[in-house]
């Protein structure tokens, strides 16, 4: 039986998508809209305490938190070298950067609440975008750091499932931080994007929800 995604296009559902495209498995998506109320629904919000996607169905339970989805479907499944086994030497740096992934996803969350969905300039602040898109600026500077001895992606062994955490997060950091002070980012960023996998979740998941522009200026103080 195939795993059941319920996803709005571009949200963090992708890490998941993204990811069973990765193991192969089959995976039917059940999409949702970001403002029609359909997360309100009871049927949604008994998988979702937060009402908030992702939530994946498989294995006979329901799973809602794409870090753990994640992490789950590595340890569950089999044949694939997207984790690195218990023990091993880079098995923290692993867990590191699939955790690091959100905190820079949660200066995203913050960032987008600002630009996106505050729906009059004067509910929005200025001085908090700024402090926002600076703490995210900084907090990119580790994964540009991590990439500059050679390495195609985040782990020294090869691609791995901290790459998709960190993948669709960067996709959504570059709406708000110019990457031209991160090149090895930047090509980074563009490995991960010509990804089979990668194209085949886009291709599957249909056209983000979220942004309207490329990048996303600060407003000016007084706005």
């Amino acid at each position: 039986m195939s795993a059941v995604l319920h996803s709005i296009a571009g949200s963090r559902s992708f890490r998941v998508n993204w990811l069973l495209h990765e193991l192969g498995e089959a995976v039917e998506i059940v999409p949702y809209q970001i403002m029609d109320g359909s997360l309100q629904q009871p049927a949604f919000k008994a998988m979702s305490p937060a009402r908030r996607v992702p939530a994946l169905e498989i294995d006979g339970r329901v799973l809602y938190e794409s870090g753990a989805i994640v992490q789950y479907l590595c340890e569950t499944r089999e044949g694939h070298d997207l984790k690195p086994e218990v023990g091993s030497e880079e098995r923290a740096d692993w867990l590191q950067w699939m955790h690091y992934a959100e905190t820079i996803a949660a200066g995203i969350q913050n960032l987008n609440m600002q630009h996106l969905f505050l729906p009059k300039d004067w509910m929005k602040s200025p001085t908090v975008m700024g402090i926002e898109t600076k703490r995210l600026a900084i907090a990119l500077k580790a994964v540009e750091g991590a990439l500059g001895d050679g390495r195609q992606f985040l782990l020294a062994s090869g691609f791995s499932a901290a790459d998709v955490m960190m993948g669709f997060t960067l996709e959504s950091a570059s709406r708000y931080v110019r990457f031209d002070g991160y090149p090895l980012t930047t090509a980074y960023l563009r490995r991960i994007e010509a990804r089979p996998a990668y194209q085949a979740a886009q291709a599957a998941e249909g056209v983000q929800q979220f942004y309207t522009q490329d990048f996303y200026d600060l407003l000016e103080q007084g706005a």
